[in-house]
């Protein structure tokens, strides 16, 4: 019966044993698969940063400004034309100096361009003198003289009229006008362009 009951007693040590070195197994299995497995977290790619912007040092000062040019006023050959006439205060009535006796009268007149500087021109002259009307709209009464034109298309004729020390034309008309009373004097100027004309107060004491 010892025997019997030790061989048994073996035998349930050793099934014991191989069922405990089974578990173990198991449980060992368990967890190497479990370590071998996937992982659960998920790979992330890393963002690419975007590539730095360079930047240019600001300038402390401000560009200035280009200054504008400023160019002259151009030129154009109208500028230069004849645009008024005026007769010149050293204009009177005087003694004739021809030695015909009686009176005449020395007219100055200047002829301006458009920036006012005297200058020559041909053109036709006319002079007319008038009776003075006071205290009246219109100062020029009756006509009392009128000569015949003066032709300056001419160059020199043109230049013979002409004073360059004052930049005027001179001319001395004969005339029965007297010294002591006022007279109105027009020139009047004829240009193929257009007529320029002009008024002045004849007073005794010129």
């Amino acid at each position: 019966m010892d025997e019997r009951t030790n061989c048994c007693a073996k035998r349930v040590d050793l099934s014991g044993l191989l069922w405990r070195a089974g578990i173990l197994c198991f449980l060992a299995s368990i967890l190497l698969y479990g370590g071998c497995g996937p992982s659960s977290e998920v790979a992330t790619v890393p963002e690419t940063a975007p590539e730095p912007v360079e930047q240019l040092p600001a300038d402390p000062s401000p560009p200035k400004p280009k200054p504008q040019e400023v160019r002259p006023t151009q030129a154009t050959p109208d500028n230069f034309a004849a645009t008024r006439i005026e007769i010149v205060p050293l204009t009177e009535l005087s003694e004739s100096t021809d030695g015909q006796g009686g009176m005449q009268l020395n007219v100055f007149l200047s002829v301006l361009d458009a920036f006012g500087s005297q200058m020559k021109t041909p053109a036709v002259l006319r002079f007319e003198l008038y009776e003075y009307v006071q205290r009246s709209a219109e100062p020029k009464g009756q006509r009392v003289a009128i000569w015949p034109d003066i032709d300056l298309t001419d160059p020199v004729e043109n230049h013979r009229y002409w004073r360059d020390f004052l930049r005027a034309y001179e001319f001395v008309l004969r005339t029965d006008a007297s010294k002591s009373r006022t007279y109105v004097l027009e020139a009047t100027c004829l240009r193929p362009e257009g007529r320029l004309s002009t008024e002045w107060l004849l007073r005794p004491s010129n």
